[in-house]
């Protein structure tokens, strides 16, 4: 016969090996994932007023945790319902074959549940992730992917290019790191209007170069990064005003990094040389 003192005890232990087991996991989700790792090195932002030190995007916390700086109202979501159909499950064993122009202008349009963002590609400066874009968009790669990942203050940009939508995804293989000194990306700032890649690099160790494969990010603000993620174009004005108003909706851990609260979904992508 279990006692209510024994019993009391065994819940408490299980509570706290399903509070682990959660930490666990997002820790192993944040370590797969190709991320914006900011917290790989402590980026100050000028004043001091915020730091994102080592940890800081670890996705450590428990569901309480969050629970707790989740805001008590969402706000509407300002987009429209996904278009009809289903994330293709494509998977490749290699780099394509370079078979861009590098001497051409390129140009890549999401279509998405909250509207148009252009994207103006740099393939002079960034062959092998404007050539493995116009590749994997040719077969669909990226319809009806969701962007997945939203984050704001010194770090503002908007994540997408995962077909699982976990931030885990990606095509099967990678792509070597390019433009790393473009003179844009002065005094670690990723300036608002570019388009980079997403990578596993850890500042840290120094190892992860080279490890960039669908999943990318646009910057709707001034960014605090260091040169590490392969900047390969710039967004027009109307996709700015696409991710404002994305970004003005919010994201949904209260946090500064979480799914956005709007319904960001790629119904069509395609890459055309102009």
């Amino acid at each position: 016969m279990v006692s209510n003192d024994q019993r009391r005890r065994q819940l408490a232990r299980e509570k706290f090996e399903r509070q682990q087991q959660r930490r666990e996991a997002a820790r192993r989700r944040a370590r797969m994932r190709n991320a914006v790792i900011a917290g790989a090195l402590a980026v100050a932002l000028a004043g001091g007023a915020v730091s994102y030190v080592a940890g800081a995007f670890d996705g450590g916390g428990t569901k309480d945790d969050e629970a707790a700086a989740r805001p008590t109202s969402t706000p509407k979501d300002p987009c429209e319902k996904p278009a009809p159909g289903k994330v293709k499950p494509l998977s490749f064993e290699k780099e394509p074959a370079l078979t861009i122009d590098k001497s051409a202008d390129y140009a890549m349009d999401l279509k998405t549940t909250c509207g148009d963002i252009g994207l103006d590609l740099s393939a002079a400066k960034a062959p092998h992730t404007v050539n493995s874009f116009k590749f994997l968009v040719d077969k669909g790669y990226l319809d009806h992917t969701t962007c997945h990942r939203l984050t704001t203050g010194g770090v503002n940009v908007l994540q997408c290019g995962d077909p699982k939508g976990t931030g885990e995804g990606g095509p099967g293989y990678s792509i070597p790191d390019e433009n790393l000194k473009d003179k844009r990306l002065k005094g670690n700032v990723y300036p608002a209007g570019t388009v980079a890649m997403a990578n596993q690099y850890n500042a840290q160790t120094k190892k992860g170069r080279d490890t960039g494969g669908s999943q990318f990010f646009l910057v709707y603000q001034d960014s605090q990064l260091p040169p590490d993620y392969t900047p390969f174009g710039t967004i027009s004005d109307s996709g700015m005003k696409v991710l404002k108003k994305i970004a003005d909706a919010g994201e949904n851990t209260g946090q500064g990094d979480g799914s956005p609260n709007a319904t960001v979904v790629i119904d069509k992508a395609t890459v055309t040389r102009s």
